[in-house]
C-alpha cells in the first residue's frame, strides 16, 4: 500500500503544503478553520509525519538553498562564488540547484528546500508564474531574496544589475560612433526585455527611429543565437552593428559572423552584455557591458542574512551598476 504523503493530506483538505506543514508544526498563524480541515484530513488518510526527517529539520538553521536558471551559463560561476565566499563566513552551507528555466523544476525544488526547513533561500527566478510558489514557501517563514531577475509583483527582497542603463550606454556609444543600423539579439526573460529597453532608450536620444527588423528575441543559447544572427545577417539591409543582451548570445552571433566570413569590427561592430575571461583572449577583443558579478552574489547572501536576522525589516530593492569596457570589436578605439 502506498504510504500517505503530505500532498496527499494538502490535496483531500484543499490547502498548500505550507499550510500543513504549519499546522502539524503547531504554528499559531493558520486560521482555526483550515487547521481543522488539515486534522481531519490526517485523521481520515491515517497520516503519520516521518519524525526522524522533522527532527533533521529542526538541523537546518546554518543551510541555504541557491536556484539558479542554468549552471553551464558562466556568468553564474563568479556570482556563486560571491554567495558561498559570503555564507562560508557566517558558517553557513550552501545548497546548490539547477532549474533550466523550467517553471516545473523551481517548483520542485522549492517544495524540496521547504521540506527540508532550509534558514532561507536565495532565488533567480523563471517567470512570473514562480510568484505563487515563492510567497507559500516566503509565508512558511523561509526567506527569500530573488537575484538577477525579479516578479511583477514585487513582495521579496531582490539584488540585481541596472540592465536598462548597461543597455543604454552600450548601444549610445555605437550611436555616438556613427553607427545606425544597429541589431540587438535578446532572451525571453526578465533581463533581455530590461535590455531591450536600454537600447530603444538609446535610440530615442539620438533621435533614431526604431526598427523592428533589427530586433532578434531568442532562447537562452549559443544555438538560438546563431540562427538569430543569421536572420538579421541576411536582410537586404543588414545591421552595420550588433548588440548581444547576454555572454551566451554573444558566442552564438561571433560563430555566424566566422561562418559567413563577416569581419569584426570591419564589416559589422559587436558589443556583448557580460565581461567573459575569454574577452580579452580572441582575435579581435570584445567589447562589452561588465556586471558586477562577485558583488551581485555577496550582496543578495548579505541581504538574506539580514533577513533572517530581522524577519520584520522592509523589503529591499538593491540596483548594481554596470561599467562598458571598450576594446576592438566595436570598432571605436583609435588608430
Amino acid at each position: 500500500m502506498r504510504k500517505v504523503t503530505i500532498q496527499d493530506v494538502a490535496q483531500y483538505a484543499n490547502v498548500s503544503r505550507s499550510t500543513v506543514s504549519r499546522v502539524l508544526n503547531n504554528n499559531s498563524s493558520v486560521d482555526a478553520e483550515l487547521a481543522a480541515r488539515v486534522m481531519v484530513a490526517v485523521r481520515t488518510l491515517d497520516y503519520h509525519p516521518n519524525r526522524a526527517a522533522r527532527r533533521l529539520r529542526k538541523q537546518t538553521e546554518d543551510v541555504v538553498g541557491l536556484l539558479i536558471s542554468d549552471i553551464r551559463n558562466p556568468f553564474f560561476g563568479s556570482v556563486i562564488r560571491g554567495i558561498e565566499d559570503e555564507a562560508y563566513k557566517q558558517h553557513v552551507n550552501l545548497v546548490l540547484c539547477n532549474t533550466d528555466e523550467a517553471s516545473s523544476k523551481i517548483q520542485n525544488y522549492l517544495q524540496v528546500m521547504q521540506a527540508e526547513r532550509v534558514s532561507g533561500l536565495i532565488v533567480v527566478p523563471t517567470h512570473d508564474d514562480n510568484h505563487d510558489i515563492l510567497r507559500e514557501v516566503q509565508a512558511d517563514g523561509i526567506p527569500i531574496v530573488l537575484i538577477d531577475r525579479s516578479l511583477t509583483y514585487e513582495s521579496f527582497d531582490r539584488v540585481k544589475v541596472d540592465n536598462i542603463n548597461g543597455a543604454f550606454h552600450a548601444v549610445n556609444h555605437l550611436l555616438e560612433h556613427k553607427y545606425r543600423r544597429i541589431g540587438i539579439i535578446y532572451p525571453e526573460v526578465e533581463t533581455g526585455y530590461e535590455r531591450l529597453q536600454g537600447y530603444q532608450k538609446a535610440l530615442r536620444s539620438n533621435g533614431v527611429e526604431y526598427d523592428s527588423s533589427l530586433v532578434e528575441v531568442c532562447g537562452y543559447t549559443i544555438d538560438s543565437s546563431h540562427e538569430a544572427t543569421k536572420r538579421l545577417m541576411a536582410q537586404e539591409s543588414p545591421p552595420d552593428a550588433l548588440f548581444t543582451a547576454n555572454n551566451l548570445l554573444t558566442l552564438g552571433a561571433m560563430r555566424a559572423l566566422r561562418m559567413s566570413n563577416i569581419r569584426i569590427p570591419q564589416d559589422i561592430a559587436l558589443i556583448g552584455f557580460d565581461d567573459m575571461p575569454w574577452a580579452t583572449e580572441l582575435y579581435t577583443p570584445l567589447t562589452v557591458v561588465s556586471q558586477p558579478t562577485y558583488e551581485l552574489g555577496k550582496q543578495a547572501f548579505v541581504t538574506l542574512y539580514q533577513r533572517i536576522k530581522n524577519p520584520k525589516m522592509a523589503y529591499q530593492s538593491i540596483f548594481l551598476t554596470t561599467s562598458l569596457i571598450i576594446r576592438e570589436s566595436c570598432g571605436c578605439l583609435p588608430s
